[in-house]
C-alpha cells in the first residue's frame, strides 16, 4: 500500500478514535448528570416526607396532650432557684388554690416575668404553677409535680393558679373566667379532685386573695358550680 494511503488511513483511524472516545464521554457525563438529578429527585423527596411526617407526628402529638381536655398552655418555665422554683418535689395533689396577681392590668407573661426575676433580686418567695392573662391565655410556671411559692403551708399538696385582673375590684374578665374554670376542671379530673377541693388562698391564709371571691361569697360558690357541669 502507497505510504500516502497508510497515512490517510491511520488519520482516518485516529479521528474515528477521537470522536468515539468523545461519544463515550459526552455519555458518561450525560450518565452522571442524570444520577445526580436522581439523587437530588430523592433527597428532595425524602426532605417531603420527613417534613410532612414531622407536621403529622407535631399534631398528633397536640392532639394527644389535649386528648383529655388540656386547655391550651404556653409553657414557660422557672428557672430553678431558691426564690420562685425550688424544684422541690410535689409527691401528691390534694387541692387546687385560685389565687389573683394584685396588679391590675398585668398580663400572664408579665408575672410570669415577676417570679422568674426572683432568682437575681430575691426580694420575697413567690410563683405559681399557672398564671392566667386578661385574654385567657394560660402560662405555665412551674411543672404539676413541683411546688410552687404560693399558699403557705398548702404549697406540699396543692397546685396554684394566679388570675390576672383588669382593675381594682379583683373581679375576673369573661376570658380569663372562661379560662380558669377549663384549666381547674381539667387539673380536677386529672388528680381525681372535686369542686370542694378547689379553694382561695384565703381559705389558707385569711388573706384577701382573690379579694373578688372573698368579698363576694356567692361568685365563689357559682365558680364551684360552674366546675361540676363544666
Amino acid at each position: 500500500m502507497p505510504a500516502g494511503q497508510t497515512r490517510e488511513k491511520r488519520r482516518t483511524l485516529k479521528g474515528s478514535q477521537r470522536r468515539n472516545r468523545r461519544k463515550r464521554r459526552k455519555k458518561e457525563q450525560q450518565a452522571a448528570a442524570g444520577l445526580l438529578t436522581m439523587l437530588l429527585l430523592g433527597l428532595v423527596v425524602l426532605a417531603i416526607v420527613f417534613f410532612l411526617k414531622g407536621k403529622g407526628n407535631a399534631s398528633a402529638k397536640k392532639e394527644n396532650l389535649q386528648a383529655d381536655g388540656r386547655p391550651e398552655l404556653d409553657v414557660e418555665l422557672l428557672t430553678i432557684n431558691p426564690y420562685s422554683r425550688p424544684g422541690t418535689a410535689l409527691e401528691e395533689v390534694n387541692g387546687i388554690v385560685v389565687h389573683y396577681t394584685a396588679n391590675p392590668g398585668t398580663g400572664a407573661i408579665q408575672n410570669r416575668d415577676y417570679f422568674e426575676g426572683l432568682k437575681d433580686s430575691g426580694e420575697t418567695y413567690a410563683s405559681s404553677h399557672f398564671v392566667i392573662g386578661l385574654e385567657g391565655e394560660i402560662v405555665q410556671c412551674i411543672p404539676c409535680n413541683e411546688i410552687s411559692y404560693a399558699s403557705n403551708e398548702r404549697n406540699n399538696d396543692t397546685i396554684s393558679i394566679e388570675c390576672c385582673i383588669p382593675d381594682e375590684t379583683g373581679k375576673f374578665n369573661d376570658a380569663t373566667y372562661a379560662s380558669l374554670v377549663e384549666l381547674t376542671s381539667w387539673l380536677c379530673r386529672r388528680y381525681g379532685l372535686d369542686a370542694d377541693d378547689v379553694i382561695r388562698h384565703y381559705d389558707v391564709t385569711g388573706k384577701m386573695c382573690p379579694k373578688y371571691y372573698v368579698e363576694h361569697e356567692d361568685a365563689w360558690e357559682q365558680f364551684k358550680s360552674d366546675l361540676e357541669t363544666s
